[in-house]
């Protein structure tokens, strides 16, 4: 195996690399398939996804959560912060099947917030060290192979680069969590008949595996980076 800087881009452990873009877009494929699949069956409640969401939300006490429309596809998500659940455009007025099972993730995550679930904690605490090491890791690590393979540099470029890693890794309880509670929520209520309910399981799994495939690239690209470069110095020719 070659290193030096231009090993850096190119060598064997590419691969490494690759195989997590396969992964990712095969995911990304699977959810953009299985949303556009079920946005094309009514669910037979009849109410759209912001509708869904609100009956969800004021079932749960949550009456101090919002639900507002946001412009994009597959942007829903809820802030914690603002205490809002935002829907998309293909999400908020739609009446589908796909429709009101992401809304009711996106209320999941809400009643995840609202009982202090520990992992939702964690995350929330770490995206600030994550994002900085999501930024800077990589860069750091260049400097380090720059400057002659200065080995403390490059070791903390791949600690700092691990905490986004440990994000992806900490999402996914979360997420998994949050269709849980979504499709026990939609059942209670009624939202959703027993035989829908498999669609939209299929609807939640999906998007779940996106956060799968990202959690599996970013390890793969963590594990190239200690393979490159941790541990000893490398020859630069």
């Amino acid at each position: 195996m070659g290193y030096g800087y231009y090993g850096f881009f190119y060598d064997s452990t590419y691969i490494l690399v690759l195989i997590g873009v396969v992964i990712t877009l095969f995911a990304s494929a699977r959810v953009n398939s299985t949303f556009r699949r079920f946005s094309n069956v009514a669910a037979q409640c009849g109410m759209s996804g912001a509708e869904v969401a609100r009956q969800i939300l004021h079932s749960q006490g949550l009456y101090d959560v919002s639900v507002e429309h946001i412009s994009g596809e597959l942007t829903d998500h809820f802030d914690p912060r603002s205490k809002r659940v935002r829907l998309s455009d293909a999400v908020y007025a739609s009446r589908s099947l796909a429709a009101i099972s992401v809304a009711a993730h996106e209320c999941g995550h809400a009643c995840q917030h609202d009982e202090e679930y520990f992992p939702l904690k964690l995350r929330s605490a770490i995206v600030p060290v994550a994002n900085f090491g999501s930024k800077l890791g990589l860069p750091i690590i260049i400097a380090g192979v720059i400057l002659s393979y200065f080995q403390p540099l490059i070791t903390l470029g791949i600690v700092l680069f691990s905490f986004g890693v440990f994000f992806q890794l900490v999402t996914l309880p979360v997420e998994f969590d949050a269709s849980r509670r979504a499709l026990a929520i939609l059942g209670d209520l009624g939202l959703v008949e027993t035989q829908e309910m498999s669609g939209a399981k299929k609807v939640l799994s999906a998007a779940a595996m996106t956060y799968v495939a990202s959690a599996a690239a970013a390890i793969l690209q963590l594990l190239r980076l200690i393979l490159l470069f941790g541990g000893r110095r490398r020859d630069r020719d």
